[in-house]
């Protein structure tokens, strides 16, 4: 008897499940929520990035603070053998060509536990999987749209500022008998270290000029550059692309842009004045 009556319980049963409408109200809401979670989730993995760039920028920091506490407070040159000679023997060598034996690629990575940049053979070039690089940088394209061979020789995703060694500071006295010196700069002649560019994020595809749109062949080349160099590779939310910098004093920003409004687009040099490029202004210091 129990038996039976269960038997006819469970056949009166209703059958749980879900109507067409509610499967589709539940597709819908899936729809929505994924819609609303993959920017935010695609800004999380940008912003990621962008701090794991601004922590290599931060060591290069530190790399340079250890170099000018051993040097007496000086930095290292900001040209390496991208612009060089191959050998210090060449017949052709001069004082300047000497000192890029002393780029910021060279003497600082043994610092922190690297080799010189110049102790990879070409085609061997440290590449975004390094320390060297930003390790999001763009994709290097054909070899066609360069004035070099990236491949071959290296390319640099981050550049040291050039304008540091355009001033009278940079060189040693008239007289110096230890000239090439392995270092340049007196960073107590910085009057603004928080303002002052050290290390910027560089270009690497030509095609993405410095405003975006112009052809810059000579992107990745060099391990000291200008602004045309800058790249905007980090994007902040929904926002602009981005770069980011590492100034004088240690600290990393993103920056939008380090191009000038009322700078000529033909400029390759900023103007003398500027007090972001320069340790000081003609207008200050001595």
């Amino acid at each position: 008897m129990h038996n039976h009556a269960y038997r006819v319980i469970r056949q009166r049963a209703p059958l749980a499940g879900f109507t067409l409408i509610e499967l589709l109200v539940v597709v819908a809401c899936i729809s929505v929520l994924t819609a609303m979670l993959l920017p935010a989730l695609g800004s999380a993995r940008a912003r990621a990035k962008e701090t794991c760039c601004a922590g290599r920028l931060q060591q290069w920091g530190l790399a340079f603070a250890c170099y000018a506490n051993e040097n007496r407070g000086v930095w290292p040159h900001c040209d390496g053998l991208d612009r060089g000679p191959r050998a210090p023997d060449d017949p052709h060598i001069t004082p300047e060509d000497l000192a890029d034996w002393h780029g910021w690629v060279d003497v600082l990575p043994p610092l922190i536990g690297f080799k010189p940049w110049r102790d990879y053979p070409r085609y061997e070039r440290p590449d975004q999987t390094t320390f060297y690089q930003c390790a999001f940088g763009e994709p290097i394209p054909g070899r066609g749209v360069y004035s070099y061979h990236p491949e071959r020789d290296g390319y640099f995703s981050y550049a040291m500022n050039s304008c540091l060694e355009l001033d009278f500071n940079a060189w040693p006295p008239p007289g110096n008998a230890g000239y090439p010196m392995p270092s340049f700069l007196d960073i107590g002649k910085i009057m603004w270290p928080a303002q002052v560019v050290l290390l910027f994020d560089q270009l690497l595809d030509p095609r993405k000029g410095f405003d975006g749109e112009r052809v810059y062949r000579g992107a990745g080349k060099y391990c000291g550059s200008y602004p045309k160099a800058f790249a905007a590779r980090h994007r902040r939310g929904t926002g602009k692309l981005g770069g980011n910098i590492l100034y004088s004093d240690g600290h990393v920003e993103w920056q939008p842009s380090v191009w000038k409004p009322e700078w000529d687009p033909d400029l390759e040099v900023p103007p003398r004045d500027d007090r972001n490029w320069y340790p000081y202004p003609a207008w200050g210091g001595s």
